[in-house]
């Protein structure tokens, strides 16, 4: 993975990101659904870009996505369930050595889940999947916090 023309290319997709979200997006919902369409055009390794919100009861459900169709509740395990226990961020190179990983789509190779925090809270994980092992990496965690940040106005 070459990081220079992926840290330029999150570098204009937060530029094209906050104009849409803090000049037109009128809530939550529009903005990540905003998000998600722009990470998953622009991203090109992206095969799956999507939300999961928290619930009352502890599990996940599909917010706005782009790519194959999602699972719509994850409970008991997987990636997106660990972001949420630990409140970290979660790379994943090999989605099948991932202990519990869910399969929603079993192209899915690697993965990156990036929690969307409010006062210590996780409320919503930010999950991208990718059909090539070994896609995502530490580095791409900043980049991708500094977009969810762009949601913060809405919690």
């Amino acid at each position: 993975m070459d990081w220079e023309p992926r840290r330029a290319r999150y570098e204009r997709i937060q530029v094209q990101l906050r104009e849409l979200i803090e000049e037109v997006s009128p809530g939550l919902i529009p903005a990540m659904a905003t998000i998600c369409a722009v990470l998953h055009h622009k991203m090109p390794h992206h095969s799956w870009t999507g939300f999961y919100l928290l619930a009352e009861s502890g599990e996940l459900h599909v917010g706005p996505y782009q790519g194959p169709v999602a699972c719509q509740v994850l409970k008991g395990g997987g990636v997106c369930l660990h972001c949420v226990e630990t409140g970290q961020p979660v790379v994943v190179q090999d989605v099948h050595a991932f202990p519990g990983h869910i399969a929603c789509d079993p192209r899915a190779q690697s993965e990156i889940v990036v929690p969307l925090v409010k006062e210590g809270r996780v409320l919503a994980v930010l999950d991208v999947d990718a059909h090539q092992p070994d896609v995502f990496s530490e580095r791409d965690i900043g980049p991708l916090q500094e977009i969810l940040a762009l949601l913060n106005p809405f919690l």
